[in-house]
C-alpha cells in the first residue's frame, strides 16, 4: 500500500499541488467487483481545500487515473454500518448516498480517522460520524478550556499540524546538497552530534566573513559619494550654458517659422491651380461632344448603312458624355448644366427621330410582306422573314442605346412592333394553315376532289370551314358511332363496320396512302412553324437586347391568352435595369403576342386530322412528342416549348379518347343470332390498330403512353370476347373463345409487343383451354352405349367391387359388353366421326383455318378413349378375349379419309 501511495502521489496529486494523506482500497457495494481508491487529499495553496478523489486504474495499461474528486466541507454523514464488529462497509453521504466496501477494516477504520481530523483542523463543520467506534475519534481528542489549559490545548493543536505536514519530499537541488554535505564530512552518519557541531562551526565562519565583507565596503562607499557630489556640479555648469544657448535659438526659430508659414501658402496656392486644372480638364475632354458626333445626331441618314453606323458611334458618344461620373460640386457649374440641358435635347431630338424611322419600317415591313402571300398560298410554305430581320439587325446598337437611354419610346417601339408584327403573322399564319387542312381533306381552291374521298369530302369541307372560322380552342367532338353487327365469316369485313373510325367516314375509306399522306402534310406544318419561331425569337432578342438563355431554370408557365398592349411586363416600363429571367419572360411574352393565333390554328387543323380518322391522332401524337423535346432541349421555357408543349396535351386528350371511344363501342358491340360469328371485327381492328401503331411509334419519344393504350385495349378486348361468346347462340361459347384468342395470340407472336407478353401467354392459355374444351364437347360420347356401359363398371368398381368380379355383375357381365360393341362396327363409327366432322366445320371460320387442327385433337381424344376402354376391358373381364370391332389403326384411316374428302 505504501509503494502504490508513493505512486499516486507521485503520478496525479504532486501536479496537480495536493498532498496525499490517507488512502483505501475500496470497490462499489453490490455490483461487479471493480478496485478503485479513495484518497484523502489537501492542496499545498493558500487557502486550503480538502478533498475526497477516487482514483481507479485505466483500462489500457498500469497507470492510473483520476476519475472523480468530492469537496470534504460537502460531506453531510459518515456511516461505518457497525461500531462494534468488524465490517469493512462504509457509507460517505455527498449529493448522494456512496456505498463502498474496503479491502480491509484496518484502512477504512484509518480513512474515517483521517477524513475526522481534517474536519476538526480545516473545517469545523458538522459532519455526523455514525456508527464509528469512539476509540477512532478518541485519537486526537477534543478537549474544552475547562479541563485542559489553553498551552495544552494549543501544543495539542500544534502537533496534530505537525503530524499532518510532517512530510515534505525534498526536491533534487536540495538532496544534491546534502549528499555532497555528508560526502565531505566521515561522521556525518555514524556521528549525527559530531556532524551537526561541524556544520554550526562552518556557520559561524560565513557569519564572520559576512560582517568582514560588509565593514570593508564601507570606504568604497564614501569614495563613490564623492564622485557623485564632483558629477552634480559639472551637470550644473551644463544646464547654465544650455540656457544660454537656447536664449540665442529662440530669435532664429521666430524667423524660420515665418519663413516656413510662407512657403506652406505658396504650396496651398500650387496644388489648388494644379486641382483647379485637372478638374477643367476632366470636364472638357469627358463633356465634349464632337461638331461631326451632334450633325450625325440632327441629319444622320438612317436608311444607309454608313449613316446607321455614324448614328449609332455618335450616340454611343452622347451616351458616353452623358453618364461621365461628375465629381461634388461639377453639378452646381453653369457651364456644366448647360451642356448637360444640351446633351438632353440632343438625346431627345435623336430618339426621336429614331423612333419614327423604325415605326415607318415596321409598316413598310408589313405592306412589302403581304404582297409575297400570294405566291406562298398555293404551297404548304411560310414566307421568309430573314431579309427583313437582317436589314433590322442594323439598327440592334440603336435599340440598345434607345433602351439604355430613353425607356419610354424603347417600349413603344416594342408594342408598335408588336402591333405590326402580329396582325402579320396573322394572315401568314392563317394562309398556311388554310392550304394545310385543303391538302388534308383533299380539295382544291377550285373545287377538285381526290379520289380517296368520293362521298365525304363536302362534309369534311363544312368541317374544314367551320372549324377555321372558330376562335376558341377546338376538342374535336365525333360523331355517333355506328352500331356493329356480327356477319357470316364469308363477307364480315364488307358488312361490318369499323370500331376504331371516330368520325363519319369508316377505316375502309381511308387507305395508307391517306393516313401517310396526312403525316407527311402535319410534319411540314410543324417543321414550317418551329423555325419561323426560333427565328423570330432570335431576332426579337438580338434586336431588342434581350438575353434570351439564363443558367437558372424555372417553371414553365402557360401564357396563351391574348396580351395587351399596355400590359407588356409593367416591371420593364419602370426603367429599372431587369434580371436575366425578366428578359426572358419579356421574350416570351412579345412571342406570345405576336404568334398569338399559333395555338389556336395548331388546335382547329389536330380537331380536323381528328374527324377526318381517328388514327391520325398517332402519327400527331408521335410528330408532337418529337417537337416538344426539340424544343425544349434547346430553351425548355421558350414560347414555341411552351406553346408546343399546350398542343401536345390536346393531342395526348384525343388519343386518349380514341381509346376510350374503343373501349366503350367494344362493350356496346351486338352479335347476329342467325350467322356464325368468327372473328370478332374489333380483334381483328386490334390487329390493325397495333400494327399500325407499331410502324407510326417506332423509336418514338412517346412509347409509354402507346403501352399504356396497348394495356386498356387488349383487356378490354378479352372482356369483349368473353362477353360475346357468352351471348352466341349459333355459334358455341368455345369456339367463339378459341378462334379469337389464337388470333389475338397470333397478332402478338407476330408483332413482338414487349409491354403485351402477359396478355401473349393469357391468349395462348385461352386459345389452348378452350380448344381443349370444344373438343371434348363436341366430341361428346362417339359410343354412347358402350360408354354408359363401362361408367356403370367404373361406378361398380368405385363402390368397392373388385374389377375381376364386374364380369359377375347380371347388368355387366360378359354377354352385355358383347352386345354392347356389336353396335359400334366400323362403318358406324366412320358414320359418326363424317357428321362430327361437318358439325366442326360448321361451326369454325375460314378465316382462322383452325379445322384441321380441330380435327387432329379430335382425333388424339377418341383414340384416348378408345385406349381406356381396351384397359377395361383387360382389367375386369381377362381372358374372356372380347375387343372392340375396330382398331386405332381403323380411327386413324377413317379421319385421314374424312378430312381428305372435305
Amino acid at each position: 500500500m505504501t509503494a502504490i501511495k508513493h505512486a499516486l502521489q507521485r503520478d496525479i496529486f504532486t501536479p496537480n499541488d495536493e498532498r496525499l494523506l490517507s488512502i483505501v482500497n475500496v470497490c462499489k457495494a453490490g455490483k461487479k467487483k471493480r478496485n478503485c481508491f479513495l484518497c484523502a487529499t489537501v492542496t499545498t495553496e493558500r487557502p486550503v481545500q480538502v478533498n475526497v478523489v477516487k482514483v481507479k486504474k485505466s483500462d489500457k495499461g498500469d497507470f492510473y487515473k483520476r476519475q472523480t474528486a468530492w469537496a470534504l466541507r460537502d460531506l453531510a454523514v459518515v456511516d461505518a454500518k457497525d461500531a462494534v464488529k468488524e465490517n469493512p462497509e462504509f457509507d460517505l453521504h455527498f449529493d448522494k448516498v456512496y456505498k463502498w466496501v474496503a479491502s480491509s477494516t484496518v484502512e477504512k477504520n484509518t480513512f474515517i480517522s483521517c477524513i475526522w481530523k481534517l474536519n476538526q483542523r480545516y473545517l469545523r463543520k458538522k459532519i455526523d460520524f455514525i456508527n464509528v467506534s469512539s476509540q477512532l475519534l478518541e485519537e486526537l481528542p477534543k478537549v474544552t478550556e475547562e479541563s485542559v489549559p489553553s498551552g495544552e490545548n494549543q501544543s495539542v493543536a500544534g502537533g496534530d499540524e505537525e503530524a499532518v505536514d510532517e512530510y515534505q519530499e525534498l526536491n533534487a537541488r536540495e538532496e544534491q546538497d546534502i549528499e555532497i554535505m555528508m560526502e565531505g564530512c566521515e561522521c556525518a552518519i555514524s556521528n549525527a552530534e559530531a556532524f551537526a557541531e561541524k556544520l554550526s562551526r562552518e556557520l559561524q565562519v560565513l557569519d564572520g566573513a559576512n560582517i568582514q565583507s560588509i565593514m570593508a565596503s564601507e570606504k568604497q562607499v564614501n569614495i563613490l559619494m564623492k564622485l557623485l557630489d564632483e558629477a552634480l556640479k559639472e551637470v550644473d555648469q551644463i544646464e547654465i550654458k544650455l540656457s544660454s544657448y537656447e536664449e540665442m535659438l529662440q530669435s532664429v526659430k521666430e524667423q524660420m517659422d515665418q519663413i516656413s508659414e510662407s512657403n506652406h501658402l505658396i504650396h496651398l496656392s500650387y496644388t489648388n491651380n494644379v486641382k483647379l486644372l485637372s478638374e477643367i480638364e476632366y470636364l472638357v475632354n469627358h463633356m465634349d461632344l464632337a461638331k461631326g458626333h451632334i450633325k450625325a445626331l440632327q441629319e444622320g441618314d438612317l436608311t444607309s448603312s454608313r449613316g446607321i453606323e455614324a448614328c449609332t458611334n455618335a450616340a454611343d458618344a452622347l451616351l458616353q458624355c452623358m453618364n461621365v461620373a461628375l465629381r461634388p460640386g461639377h453639378d452646381m457649374l453653369h457651364a456644366v448644366k448647360q451642356q448637360q440641358q444640351r446633351f438632353s435635347d440632343l438625346r431627345e431630338q435623336f430618339a426621336r427621330r429614331l423612333t419614327s424611322h423604325l415605326n415607318s419600317v415596321f409598316v413598310q415591313q408589313g405592306h412589302d410582306q403581304s404582297s409575297t402571300l400570294a405566291q406562298h398560298s398555293v404551297e404548304l410554305t411560310l414566307p421568309n422573314h430573314h431579309p427583313f430581320h437582317r436589314d433590322l439587325l442594323r439598327y440592334a446598337k440603336l435599340m440598345e442605346w434607345l433602351k439604355n437611354t430613353d425607356y419610354g419610346k424603347y417600349e413603344g417601339l416594342t408594342k408598335n412592333y408588336m402591333d405590326y408584327l402580329s396582325r402579320l403573322y396573322e394572315r401568314e399564319i392563317k394562309d398556311f394553315f388554310e392550304v394545310a387542312k385543303i391538302k388534308m381533306t383533299g380539295t382544291t381552291k377550285e373545287g377538285k376532289k381526290f379520289a380517296t374521298l368520293p362521298r365525304k369530302e363536302s362534309a369534311v369541307k363544312q368541317e374544314t370551314e367551320s372549324l377555321h372560322g372558330s376562335s376558341g380552342k377546338l376538342t374535336g367532338s365525333t360523331s355517333s358511332l355506328n352500331k356493329l353487327s356480327v356477319q357470316s365469316s364469308g363477307n364480315r369485313r364488307s358488312q361490318s363496320s369499323s370500331l376504331l373510325d371516330m368520325g363519319n367516314m369508316s377505316a375502309s375509306d381511308l387507305d395508307v396512302a391517306d393516313r401517310t399522306k396526312f403525316d407527311k402534310i402535319f410534319e411540314q406544318v410543324l417543321s414550317e412553324l418551329e423555325p419561323l419561331c426560333l427565328a423570330e425569337q432570335d431576332f426579337i432578342s438580338k434586336f431588342f437586347k434581350l438575353q434570351q438563355h439564363q443558367n437558372v431554370s424555372g417553371t414553365t408557365t402557360n401564357e396563351t391568352e391574348e396580351m395587351d398592349g399596355g400590359n407588356l411586363s409593367r416591371s420593364y416600363m419602370s426603367g429599372v435595369p431587369q434580371t436575366v429571367s425578366s428578359e426572358k419572360d419579356m421574350i416570351r411574352q412579345m412571342m406570345t403576342k405576336i404568334f398569338r393565333c399559333i395555338e389556336p390554328e395548331l388546335n382547329n387543323l389536330i380537331a380536323l386530322g381528328d374527324k377526318i380518322d381517328s388514327f391520325n391522332s398517332l402519327y400527331m401524337l408521335v410528330k408532337m412528342s418529337h417537337h416538344v423535346w426539340t424544343a425544349q432541349n434547346v430553351d425548355p421555357a421558350s414560347f414555341l416549348s411552351t406553346t408546343l408543349g399546350n398542343v401536345l396535351v390536346t393531342v395526348k386528350r384525343n388519343f386518349d379518347k380514341c381509346i376510350s371511344n374503343q373501349m366503350k363501342q367494344m362493350d356496346e358491340v351486338k352479335i347476329s343470332k342467325k350467322s356464325k360469328v368468327g372473328i370478332l371485327p374489333f380483334v381483328a381492328e386490334f390487329e390493325e390498330f397495333a400494327a399500325l401503331a407499331e410502324s407510326i411509334f417506332k423509336n418514338a419519344e412517346r412509347r409509354g403512353d402507346l403501352d399504356k393504350a396497348y394495356i386498356k385495349l387488349i383487356r378490354a378486348v378479352f372482356i369483349s370476347v368473353e362477353k360475346v361468346a357468352n351471348e352466341s347462340q349459333k355459334t358455341p361459347r368455345d369456339v367463339v373463345m378459341m378462334e379469337n384468342f389464337h388470333h389475338i395470340f397470333a397478332t402478338l407472336s407476330r408483332l413482338k409487343i414487349s409491354c403485351l407478353e402477359a396478355e401473349k401467354k393469357e391468349a395462348k392459355l385461352k386459345y389452348t383451354e378452350h380448344l381443349q374444351s370444344y373438343v371434348v364437347y363436341s366430341l361428346g360420347q362417339p359410343l354412347e352405349k358402350l360408354n354408359h356401359f363401362f361408367e356403370g363398371v367404373e361406378a361398380r368398381v368405385a363402390q368397392g367391387i373388385r374389377e375381376e368380379e364386374v364380369s359377375y355383375q347380371l347388368a355387366f357381365n360378359k354377354q352385355e359388353l358383347r352386345k354392347v360393341i356389336k353396335e359400334y362396327p366400323g362403318k358406324e363409327v366412320k358414320k359418326g366421326l363424317d357428321n362430327l366432322y361437318k358439325k366442326v366445320d360448321k361451326h369454325l371460320c375460314e378465316e382462322e383455318n383452325l379445322l384441321q387442327v380441330v380435327w387432329h385433337s379430335m382425333q388424339d381424344e377418341f383414340i384416348r378413349q378408345y385406349k381406356h376402354f381396351e384397359g377395361l376391358i383387360a382389367r375386369c373381364y381377362p381372358g374372356s378375349g372380347i375387343t372392340m370391332e375396330f382398331t386405332i389403326q381403323d380411327i386413324l384411316d377413317y379421319c385421314s379419309s374424312i378430312a381428305q374428302s372435305h
